[in-house]
């Protein structure tokens, strides 16, 4: 019972702490499209992609590693980028949160070296790839450069662990051999892209954009959600952000094709926020029923609610892609802001779907012992 309930209080600390993550990148985020909010110190605002990537994502993809391969030690990496990004909150020198989160990504290589000795797979060498593309970026940041060629490397790990997760879905499926080469091409694009850009950031840029290019456009075309949104209720909502958000990854591919590298602005804005709120959140609304009850073993009811905030987010991407695109100040502001509104009804309406299948759980318990 003892060791139930530390377990108990470790998942809801780890829950709290990503939790403080994302609500302060948000935070972050409305402060740096020129929001003036309350409690928000200056040096926030410069945290909002290292919070985002390194303290939540970092963390949470982590501890989804961590509880797949079941060893005590595995959970140090996602305890250390928490409190890296934890830390640069309560105003640690960047160098050292730097340090803390870039150690803790380490320790996410070490998980899948260990992964990869039971099965090497090319979903798994997939989201170890993407491992290595966030410790290299995390080297890069710590190293002092350009925060957007360290976002390039960003990009690169979640749209390859995310690459991963869904081939490793649909693995049981029988694909042409043509589309494992295409997967393939599209991983190596990314790849190539990165390694450049150590030597030609704005050209590179461009390689890597392809790459992201060809893995939406393969996610369209072969993921099994082509499937499953033909399913009723969980299953197809998550094929809808899954289709959607690759949509979004394509597009992002392409305007980095187009303009290639750039270092700051609204063709910069509108890149890095096609994937990451257009592709990466897309792919949260989807998994989070999934992941939830796995990582902090309670239950959650799907609801159909959970379509509200996935449109708003869309809409209110398309109005700051808009903004960003015709270079109009408000229009990417309002954009902005209304992913954030989105953010945060998606999670209420997660929560309140956990607090319904706690008490309906907890009737059906009642209902029991009143039989017996």
């Amino acid at each position: 019972m003892t060791i139930s309930r530390y377990a108990f209080g470790l998942r809801v600390a780890f829950a709290a702490g990503v939790m403080v993550m994302l609500v302060s990148a948000l935070w972050a985020g409305l402060l740096r499209i020129g929001w003036a909010l309350p409690f928000s110190p200056i040096a926030l605002a410069a945290l909002h992609g290292q919070l985002f990537v390194g303290g939540m994502l970092g963390t949470v993809i982590g501890l989804e590693r961590a509880v797949a391969i079941g060893r005590p030690w595995a959970f140090a990496g996602p305890l250390l980028t928490l409190s890296g990004g934890l830390g640069l909150l309560l105003g640690l020198p960047t160098t050292l949160g730097a340090l803390l989160i870039s150690s803790g990504s380490f320790g996410l290589l070490i998980i899948f070296a260990t992964l990869l000795k039971r099965q090497p797979a090319r979903f798994l060498i997939t989201m170890a790839l993407g491992g290595l593309a966030w410790f290299g970026g995390n080297l890069i940041w710590l190293s002092g450069k350009p925060l957007a060629l360290a976002s390039l490397w960003w990009i690169g790990f979640l749209t390859l662990t995310i690459f991963g997760e869904r081939l490793e879905l649909g693995r049981l499926r029988q694909l042409p051999v043509h589309a494992f080469w295409s997967f393939s091409l599209s991983v190596g694009l990314i790849w190539l892209g990165l390694l450049w850009s150590l030597f030609d950031y704005v050209n590179s840029s461009r390689i890597a954009g392809l790459g992201l290019l060809g893995s939406g456009l393969w996610l369209l075309a072969y993921d099994i959600g082509r499937r499953t949104i033909r399913r009723p209720g969980l299953p197809r909502f998550s094929a809808t952000c899954m289709l959607s958000g690759s949509a979004w990854l394509a597009i992002g591919g392409l305007l980095m094709v187009m303009v290639g590298g750039v270092y700051g602005g609204f063709p910069y804005d509108a890149i890095l926020h096609s994937v990451f709120v257009g592709f990466v959140f897309a792919m949260i609304f989807g998994h989070a029923p999934i992941i939830i009850p796995a990582l902090l073993k309670v239950p959650l009811r799907f609801s159909n609610w959970s379509y509200l905030p996935l449109g708003l987010l869309h809409l209110s991407l398309v109005l700051r892609m808009t903004g960003d695109l015709l270079m109009v100040i408000e229009l990417r502001r309002w954009g902005g802001m209304l992913n954030a509104v989105s953010i945060v009804v998606f999670l209420l309406i997660t929560a309140g779907s956990v607090l319904v299948a706690r008490q309906q759980r907890v009737a059906v318990a009642h209902d029991q012992i009143g039989v017996q």
